[in-house]
């Protein structure tokens, strides 16, 4: 039997309308969703703690309070950038055992944690805690191809990720770039390799993801990621009806029941309709990319170049850009293109065309890659590219986060006058001027002041 994890209050919006889900639209679903018999339900991790603080004025904390109160029989399940935690630069040890420590306490079963090199010691603290915590931790491959990824490396990360104590291991394929044979081929390896489940997490952005699913089915794969239809394809998962109705009557069927799943997709298509209106939702994120293939550029990351570009007045070199990246990953030791890789290889490569010279800017958080400040890179960086880059400091090659004191103890100093909740102490941590700002209006919510008569920079307000 196959079993399956929806990623409709996670992956699923946060592809497609860029986490902007509320908890109110989905608090109403949650009890239909708690019985279709899921593996489990992706609800938390990824961007939705930004979006949640950032975009929505909701506590991230309470948003997971609020659906584990609904959701009492399936697994919740988080996605965690290991050392990274939710935020984009390496936190101290202390910071990421808390943080595991409070997300499993708030009603995180699974922590899906990955790292964006695949350097797997930026994921063993995460491992530890969670596992301390009791929770499942789930090791993360990341899924990409170049001339230094094969089989053998990705089995030789999993073997590395369930010596250190990985319940399971999920293959994350962020851009849609696993094709069906090369999903098969891999899960046989693994399954041969490991004793631990295979889960598969993939987007539709280049069309062969729901084949690639039936492929690793076949090969042995135990889970796999789908979004209910509404906030399914594109740049998002493959729809959990259809994968249920192919496997229905074969020896992988889920068991899921199509009209329970067809009351749950009737509920979201007047969200997706919502969106579509008020534009969150664009038409472009919900065809076929061939781009992914060819350049094995995530969705996402396209759009950013887009703007980018745009804000640079050289939409017109938009082609030359996608050409440059392959040309800069390789130079950066090829490392997998997700948060925040992606951002800061087309980041370069946006600036090596639009400087009409390579490297002649090199912001900080690419000389802090080739610099080693992320971790290693699956293939080294040629010795005069890092000189060149560098100019003089030296490369870090241990753990990066031994570089880094313990931070809890100052991050309380620094908020204590906004704590109401330890959590707090966490939300500023990872994003402090964002969670300041959500703390002021939250205090205006508490005594009912307007939100507009607050100024949130210089905490000027009438309490």
């Amino acid at each position: 039997m196959a079993k399956i994890t929806e990623t409709i209050l996670r992956d699923a919006h946060q592809s497609l309308i860029a986490t902007r889900m509320k908890v109110d639209e989905m608090s109403p679903i949650l009890e239909k969703l708690d019985d279709i018999g899921y593996h489990s339900l992706e609800a938390w991790g990824g961007a939705t703690f930004d979006s949640c603080l950032r975009f929505l004025n909701e506590d991230p904390w309470e948003r997971i309070r609020t659906i584990r109160k609904h959701v009492k029989k399936t697994k919740l399940q988080m996605l965690l950038r290991g050392q990274n935690l939710l935020g984009y630069k390496h936190y101290a040890d202390d910071v990421v055992q808390y943080f595991v420590q409070k997300a499993v306490a708030n009603g995180i079963d699974i922590v899906r944690i990955f790292d964006a090199l695949n350097d797997v010691r930026n994921i063993e603290t995460a491992i530890k805690a969670c596992k301390k915590e009791g929770g499942h931790a789930q090791g993360t491959v990341c899924y990409t191809t170049s001339p230094v990824h094969s089989l053998k490396l990705f089995v030789k990360d999993a073997k590395a990720l369930v010596n250190m104590g990985a319940d399971s291991i999920c293959i994350k394929d962020m851009a849609g770039l696993m094709v069906p044979y090369a999903a098969y081929e891999l899960v046989k390896a693994l399954k041969e390799s490991i004793k631990v489940p295979i889960q598969i997490h993939t987007h539709s952005t280049s069309g062969v993801a729901s084949m690639t699913y039936l492929k690793a089915i076949e090969a042995g794969c135990d889970v796999v990621d789908c979004a209910i239809s509404p906030f399914a394809l594109g740049t998002s998962q493959p729809p959990t009806e259809s994968l249920v109705a192919t496997l229905k009557d074969s020896k992988h069927d889920t068991g899921f029941d199509l009209n329970k799943l067809n009351e749950i997709a009737e509920y979201f298509k007047p969200l997706r309709e919502k969106y579509l209106e008020n534009g969150l939702l664009d038409a472009k994120v919900m065809g076929v990319d061939v781009n992914t293939l060819i350049y094995q550029v995530p969705g996402g990351m396209l759009s950013n170049l887009v703007s980018q570009l745009k804000q640079s007045n050289a939409l017109d070199k938009y082609d030359e850009v996608l050409k440059e990246i392959p040309k800069v990953r390789k130079d950066f030791g090829y490392p997998p293109l997700v948060t925040p890789t992606s951002q800061i290889v087309g980041t370069q490569a946006v600036l090596n065309v639009v400087m009409g010279e390579r490297y002649k800017m090199v912001p900080k958080e690419s000389k802090a890659l080739v610099k080693g400040e992320y971790g290693k890179t699956p293939a080294p960086i040629d010795a005069e590219f890092r000189k060149k880059i560098l100019k003089g400091e030296k490369p870090i090659t241990s753990r990066p986060a031994d570089h880094i004191k313990p931070e809890l103890k100052k991050i309380k100093s620094e908020m204590k006058e906004y704590l109401e909740q330890d959590e707090d102490i966490l939300s500023y941590a990872l994003f402090p001027p964002v969670a300041k700002k959500y703390f002021e209006y939250r205090k205006a919510q508490k005594y009912n002041i307007d939100p507009d008569m607050v100024d949130y920079e210089n905490k000027v307000h009438p309490i």
